[in-house]
């Protein structure tokens, strides 16, 4: 009879035990365990985190930090965290918590366009991935790349496409120019790199060109046109004299180009630097800024005509007067420099 009921014993405290043991598992990997009330939640995890900076990145999303450690603990995730963009939804347990974490990373959409600069380019992108401004700069300048590729300082930032692009939110530096150098490579195609050398251009003077024609004009419409008067100059040797490339020249003269100039002047013509096309023939060194795509397809399939002249169009703001001579040209621009005048814009 004793012997019986210490078997009985033992095995209703088996059973007890097996009950707590099944309950704390549970509990540990099964419970819903978030605290946010949207249906998900985003969390970004730095490259090379430690468990630390995970409970710090987790815990404003988390109920209970310490059973999702002893979860992560017990999957092998605290041994092996994984860096990137995370999506963990409403409700989830510890057990769907470190699977989301594990192989859940998610791309995220990267824009830029327009930038003047790299440093410009290098705070948009990292306003957007891992990487930082500094470490982003490096990677764009870095000589060994710009050489091995056909770049130089002048035109380093002509790899960059503007568009929007997909990348894993922990991408590195060095992986983001270089993903960008391929969709550099894919945007030159064929059949534009023919046109480029119909022109007598290689891509780097497309690019130098199209920045050109983005800066002088917005309107898409018109930028054929103004691609045609820049390339009518380029054959006949004449000087560009590009109001945007002096612009451009002051800015890289002072450093400063936060700079706002919207006029010209006379003065300002007299400074020497390659990038001043009303001193110096043919294309400035590289890009005064990023050009759209529209602008380099502007430049490759531009409007066939006999223009070398225009100016600001004052009855039809944001485009431009077209003229073939100088003399229409004088016209056309005294008109404008008496509009100008009586806005008493100065600079």
């Amino acid at each position: 009879m004793k012997t019986k009921q210490i078997v009985l014993g033992v095995i209703t405290l088996g059973l007890i035990g097996g009950g707590i043991f099944a309950y704390i598992l549970y509990s540990t990997f099964f419970t819903p365990n978030t605290r946010f009330e949207t249906d998900d939640a985003f969390v970004y995890i730095p490259t090379d985190a430690t468990v630390e900076i995970l409970e710090e990145r987790l815990s404003p999303f988390i109920t209970d930090l310490d059973s999702f450690k002893s979860a992560a603990d017990k999957k092998g995730y605290l041994q092996n965290i994984k860096a990137g963009k995370f999506r963990i939804k409403k409700g989830m347990n510890n057990n769907e918590l470190v699977n989301s974490l594990r192989s859940g990373n998610l791309p995220v959409k990267v824009s830029f366009n327009n930038q003047e600069t790299l440093h410009d380019l290098a705070g948009r992108i990292a306003a957007q991935i891992e990487a930082d401004s500094i470490s982003l700069l490096a990677a764009f300048k870095d000589k060994s790349f710009l050489n091995t590729n056909g770049f130089n300082e002048a035109n380093s930032l002509s790899p960059y496409i503007p568009n929007s692009y997909e990348f894993f939110w922990n991408t590195s530096a060095e992986g983001f120019r270089d993903r960008m150098f391929k969709e550099y490579q894919r945007f030159w195609t064929d059949a534009r790199k023919e046109k480029a050398k119909r022109l007598g251009l290689s891509p780097n003077d497309v690019i130098a060109l199209a920045s050109i024609v983005h800066k002088e004009t917005a309107k898409i419409d018109e930028r054929p046109r103004v691609a045609g008067v820049y390339l009518n100059r380029l054959r006949k040797n004449m000087l560009l004299q590009a109001d945007p490339t002096v612009i451009y020249a002051i800015k890289k003269e002072t450093g400063n180009f936060d700079t706002v100039i919207k006029r010209v002047l006379y003065k300002d013509l007299e400074l020497d630097s390659p990038y001043n096309t009303y001193k110096y023939l043919g294309l400035p060194p590289g890009p005064i800024a990023m050009p759209d795509i529209t602008a380099v397809d502007a430049v490759l399939n531009p409007e066939k005509h006999k223009y070398y002249y225009f100016v600001a169009n004052v009855e039809k703001f944001g485009y431009h007067m077209f003229a073939e001579s100088l003399t229409q040209h004088n016209r056309n621009k005294a008109q404008y420099i008496r509009w100008i005048n009586s806005r008493k814009i100065k600079r």
